[in-house]
């Protein structure tokens, strides 16, 4: 076999297997979210803002704006009395006030859709969207109907249910 041949061959089955990799990954994995924005405080995101994720794997949110403050937080009744956008039985969390360099981990070991936020940017539409698995049943029905509860900016910033199943990662 030519040295071209093997080298193609090798770096097709190193691609696969990275490909795979993604499938396979779980517990002990771990996906950081940035929590930023710019220089001037005008704009405010989180990015990637939709992830498709395995069950059971961990996601660290780190604050890399000088800046602000920020949070990660779990849209759910326990937290100031917002709805519920996260599957029925998966516990909800919130980082509390993130200085800029700090950070906050979650693992997710309940499958669905996980609507976010962040406390001081809700109203500017710094929210996100993560799926563990694959969405429950009723994802879309539940997140219609506590649409006219959040700021219109935050509303409009989520990343669609399909857009995230396709590309897996949205910034």
């Amino acid at each position: 076999m030519g040295r071209r041949r093997m080298l193609r061959q090798t770096g097709s089955l190193l691609l696969l297997t990275a490909t795979g990799l993604w499938i396979e990954a779980g517990a002990g994995e771990v996906t950081d979210i940035d929590l930023a924005g710019t220089p001037n405080g005008a704009e405010v995101w989180f990015r990637p803002r939709g992830l498709l994720i395995p069950l059971g794997h961990t996601v660290r949110w780190i604050n890399r704006d000088q800046g602000n403050v920020h949070t990660s937080t779990a849209y759910h009744p326990d937290n100031g009395g917002k709805p519920l956008r996260i599957p029925a039985g998966a516990k909800p969390w919130n980082s509390d006030y993130l200085l800029p360099g700090k950070a906050f981990t979650h693992t997710f070991d309940v499958p669905g859709v996980y609507d976010y936020f962040c406390i001081p940017h809700e109203h500017a539409g710094m929210v996100a969207r993560i799926i563990v698995q694959a969405p429950e049943a009723n994802a879309s029905t539940l997140r219609q109907a506590s649409d006219a509860s959040l700021p219109q900016a935050a509303r409009e910033a989520f990343i669609d249910i399909p857009r995230i199943m396709k590309e897996k990662q949205v910034d």
